[in-house]
């Protein structure tokens, strides 16, 4: 007796199926809305509200910095894989692109960046990122350094792309190290005005003693935007 032989599958179908199944998704062209404000009866220490208290001073006090609208920039803070001294400290991330376009083209095709709001609709045109606990372990005025260097990335034209230098190394000119030179004399020039020590006497805390002082550490977290494809 022979065995019967099972159906055929319907393999056409069955490819059909999976080529639908692997198309890749298109992300959302919002990220959705982005609390600027801190978190009235939270237990612990608002690490990104205490910080655009202290940037937004900052803006404030120095003329260099006129150019910023924080209502339109947000902050954020990003948990850091790696416990270590070495990696990102901080990030500011442009919502546009060269000279404040919507869009750009990668190897020949067009993108359009997702578009972050606030609580009241408006776009936000930078995320300003801290990496903790790395960048809370640095001493003091490594971390001032480091605000007023993310700072320095904002375009003068604020239009949310970054401030472009002349030549290849347009992000930080042609020597990191003058860059960062010169970011030392801005953080000596904004405490030489005197801001009240509140604003940053946090930064004077490794990241456990700002933990076990305030009983915990939370603040805003946003994801990294993504590109989204244009239909030509």
């Amino acid at each position: 007796m022979k065995r019967p032989s099972r159906p055929k599958r319907n393999t056409a179908s069955r490819a059909s199926r999976s080529a639908v199944t692997k198309q890749p998704k298109v992300p959302s062209s919002t990220m959705g809305r982005v609390r600027l404000h801190g978190s009235a009866g939270r237990r612990g220490f608002d690490f990104t509200h205490t910080m655009r208290l202290l940037v937004n001073d900052m803006v404030m006090r120095m003329p260099e910095l006129a150019h910023i609208d924080m209502s339109r920039v947000a902050v954020a803070m990003v948990q850091a894989r790696v416990d270590s001294s070495h990696g990102i400290f901080a990030s500011l991330t442009p919502m546009r692109f060269e000279k404040g376009s919507r869009f750009t083209t990668r190897r020949g095709r067009k993108y359009s960046c997702q578009t972050l709001l606030d609580e009241h609709g408006r776009e936000m045109l930078y995320i300003l990122s801290f990496y903790l606990p790395r960048f809370q372990n640095m001493d003091f005025s490594e971390k001032m350094i480091t605000i007023f260097h993310e700072l320095w990335h904002i375009s003068p034209d604020f239009d949310g792309d970054i401030r472009r230098h002349p030549g290849r190394c347009y992000a930080h000119s042609s020597s990191q190290k003058e860059y960062d030179e010169q970011m030392a004399v801005l953080s000596a020039k904004y405490l030489m005005k005197k801001p009240p020590p509140s604003l940053y006497q946090f930064l004077e805390f490794d990241f456990g003693k700002l933990f076990a002082a305030s009983g915990g550490v939370y603040g805003v977290r946003i994801p990294r935007p993504k590109l989204i494809p244009v239909a030509s």
